[in-house]
């Protein structure tokens, strides 16, 4: 069997049955907080102008739009999953050379399920399989230092699940993987230098095109058999060699993925917790801040501390400032909080976190390197003009997988995010309807969402 075939046998195997209590639970706080992340980005500019094409452009009515209208299942999948990334505040997943966020497989495996009359059963399922699919990827073929984003493993992964949630068999769900794997590998150039909308799209349009992939596989398009081994394929061209058997994989991965509790890059987490203890145990007035030392792992620094990704002390539109260290540890400082007002333009634009976040200076430590991603230590360090030192060390945060946020944080998390949009009545249903996803059909948790508000 080709190694396409071999996990396209692993998906077509997959069973709801298959999963622990545990994975269901975690499967059901994650959809429930990806859900939350969709309804808080209604406000969104490029949610609006993705919205405007899917109305312009139109489509066979099929598949549920966040928000209402209704489209093809591929459009449905870039709005939903768009809306999904748009906050940045959707779960991750940490492998040593790559971190993806595995949630944002939901608007796609949604609109698959949808279109296939599915139930909560096989929703999860097909996610379950979207998670397995790019975490393991990730664990055993990071692209992120080959200058590849971490979308293209994610294309095995909307293939799997949206084959899954489809019901394909195996000859079609390895064609949907060698489809998608083949065409849809993306540069790292999105994440790095100046950051542009790409930054919360790239995995919708990803997830749109798989989607659309997946369906002309279901109609008999063929792809690329030897895709991860062949001359120039994926293992050749992009990842290098490695080994994964899936005949050995089961459906456990999303237990091992993470929540943000702020508002900001998964990377930082940890920092802004401590940021914010030290915050509640000391009167720090920004004025009296002469110098915030950010000890962290190499990691973090590289991506969102001013490593080898840019200098993020130049901070001008919201994508900017979710990867900016500085600007988050500042803004939590002056703020008290990281959540999505920490990002409108006049917030970041303001004086007061401007001048703060110069004082940030953010330093990679070798201890700390070798302990992520089994923890996500950090050291804060607060000079003050007084010759006060004010200091913190973490290993963690609430939300990671050795403190993992529990049902009613989550429902609060999602209450934030979607009372602006969505009535308590409305609000509770949703909830309701994720809590005993295994009876409800998916049309019943698609219908829900549409009725949701749109912006202003």
């Amino acid at each position: 069997m080709t190694a396409a075939e071999q996990l396209a046998a692993f998906v077509v195997r997959a069973t709801f049955e298959d999963l622990s209590p545990a994975a269901v639970e975690q499967l059901k706080i994650r959809v429930l907080d990806a859900l939350g992340c969709a309804i808080g980005a209604s406000a969104g500019e490029p949610i609006r102008l993705i919205g405007a094409q899917v109305q312009e452009f139109g489509g066979a009515p099929l598949c549920t739009l966040v928000g209402g209208g209704r489209t093809a299942p591929d459009r449905a999948a870039l709005y939903n999953c768009a809306r999904v990334r748009y906050l940045d505040f959707n779960d991750s997943y940490l492998a040593r050379g790559e971190t993806c966020h595995p949630s944002d497989n939901l608007g796609a495996v949604l609109a698959a399920a949808e279109y296939a009359d599915g139930d909560g059963r096989d929703l999860l399922t097909a996610l379950a399989v979207a998670y397995q699919v790019q975490c393991r990827l990730s664990d055993v073929a990071p692209v992120r230092s080959r200058g590849f984003d971490h979308t293209t493993q994610g294309s095995y992964a909307v293939a799997a699940g949206v084959s899954k949630a489809l019901r394909l068999d195996a000859a079609r769900t390895a064609n949907a993987i060698a489809i998608c794997g083949t065409a849809f590998n993306a540069l790292r150039v999105t994440r790095t230098g100046p950051l542009s909308h790409w930054k919360g799209l790239a995995y919708p349009n990803t997830a749109a095109c798989c989607t659309h992939a997946a369906f002309l596989a279901m109609r008999g398009i063929t792809g690329p058999p030897l895709v991860f081994e062949g001359n120039k394929g994926f293992m050749e061209a992009i990842a290098g060699r490695f080994e994964l058997d899936w005949s050995r994989e089961d459906l456990e991965r999303v237990t091992r993925t993470i929540v943000k509790q702020y508002n900001a890059e998964i990377h930082s987490q940890a920092t802004l917790e401590g940021v914010l203890e030290l915050r509640r145990e000391h009167p720090i007035r920004p004025e009296d801040v002469e110098r915030i030392e950010i000890e962290t792992f190499d990691v973090a620094y590289h991506i969102i501390g001013g490593g080898e990704e840019g200098d993020k002390t130049i901070v001008r539109t919201k994508e900017e400032a979710d990867h900016s260290l500085p600007y988050m540890v500042a803004v939590a400082l002056l703020d008290g909080q990281v959540l999505p007002e920490q990002y409108v333009p006049e917030r970041i634009q303001r004086d007061d976190v401007q001048t703060l976040l110069r004082k940030v200076v953010v330093r990679p430590v070798d201890d700390f390197s070798r302990r992520f991603p089994a923890l996500m230590p950090c050291r804060i360090r607060v000079t003050l003009r007084d010759g006060r030192v004010l200091e913190k060390e973490k290993q963690d945060y609430e939300g990671f997988h050795s403190r993992p946020m529990r049902w009613p944080t989550i429902v609060a998390k999602f209450d934030r995010l979607s009372a602006g949009f969505a009535d308590a009545g409305l609000r509770r249903d949703i909830a309701a309807a994720v809590t005993g996803l295994e009876a409800t059909r998916v049309r019943a948790l698609t219908g829900l969402l549409a009725r949701v508000r749109p912006a202003g």
